[in-house]
């Protein structure tokens, strides 16, 4: 938050961002006192500058949709980030063991097939036939 003085309120570039968005009528009818209080409440919200930053809508049909993407260097506390970013890597490991396991498996089942190893007579899970019909 700036420390503009009262007077100065209307030169504050959040209150200028803010009152760009308004019809000039409502823009005269904010007070002095009236914007330094916005000026406060918006400042809680202000992320600040980010080497990436894009935001945009999306309409489909009668719904619409925002996105947002920004990225630039972590600037939060080493408690909040660090417990996020363990949270985030185990998700992205136990995903990736997951999918690793399985096409391992499916490696192994086509090999096994390719080879004509019948680990159980007369059952067949039907995946050498789908993939010899590829």
């Amino acid at each position: 938050m700036t420390d503009a003085p009262v007077d100065d309120i209307r030169q504050d570039p959040a209150i200028q961002k803010l009152l760009e968005r308004m019809p000039a009528e409502v823009q005269q009818s904010f007070t002095e006192a009236q914007l330094s209080y916005l000026r406060v409440a918006l400042g809680a919200r202000q992320w600040g500058k980010h080497k990436l930053d894009v935001r945009g809508t999306l309409g489909l049909g009668s719904w619409r949709y925002y996105y947002v993407l920004v990225a630039g260097r972590n600037k939060r506390s080493e408690y909040r980030s660090h417990k996020t970013g363990l949270l985030v890597k185990a998700v992205f490991l136990s995903v990736l063991l997951i999918l690793s396991s399985v096409l391992g498996l499916l490696v192994l089942y086509l090999l096994k097939s390719a080879l004509g190893i019948d680990l159980f007579a007369d059952f067949s899970l039907g995946i050498w036939g789908w993939f010899q019909s590829l």
